[in-house]
């Protein structure tokens, strides 16, 4: 799998230089799904940046979404045609944006899309996200036909919890994209 096709996506604000997910880009060469304003985050103009990115890609996608990135995701596939475009996902600390202080900072995100994903997806989530709790993990997860992996308490899963290359969150995406092998039409993992 060409590395360039692991697509990473960052939640409200974008992932800083410290961020796991800005250290695995420069780690391993991941692709970052640019946005055009990460403070005002738009549902529809998300969406549509995801699919021009994989539109763009030459074998099927790995989506690496942190925090509201995983509900870009959900809400991504709940729309898309191109959900084949997607070999899997992982998901790590989806905010619960139908909370009252999450739903007015970000009004186009609630409510929370649930749908079923077309692709294998891991849901990693943090025993104590201050906006998530463990419940509400499991129900998103659920929904989304994800497995959930519980990723102890490390908080919101971002560059504040110190997570550093985070190899944990990093063997937890390659177990999926080797397991997503397995699957009919899926070609061998190269990573």
């Amino acid at each position: 799998m060409n590395p360039r096709c692991v697509l990473t996506l960052p939640g409200w604000q974008g992932s800083g230089p410290a961020h796991w997910q800005s250290r695995w880009e420069a780690l391993h060469g991941y692709t970052r799904v640019e946005q055009h304003d990460w403070q005002r985050p738009l549902r529809g103009d998300w969406m549509m940046q995801l699919e021009e990115t994989l539109l763009a890609c030459d074998e099927p996608a790995v989506l690496v979404a942190h925090s509201l990135g995983c509900l870009h995701v959900a809400a991504w596939a709940s729309h898309s045609r191109n959900t084949h475009r997607v070999r899997a996902a992982l998901l790590v600390a989806p905010p619960d944006t139908e909370r009252d202080d999450l739903r007015a900072l970000l009004p186009s995100w609630s409510p929370v899309p649930l749908p079923l994903l077309a692709f294998p997806a891991r849901v990693l989530a943090s025993g104590n996200d201050p906006f998530c709790t463990p419940k509400r993990a499991r129900q998103f997860a659920s929904a989304w036909g994800a497995e959930l992996i519980d990723a102890g308490r490390c908080g919101h899963l971002n560059a504040d919890s110190a997570l550093g290359d985070w190899p944990q969150g990093h063997e937890q995406l390659l177990q999926l994209i080797n397991a997503s092998a397995d699957l009919p039409g899926q070609a061998a993992s190269l990573l």
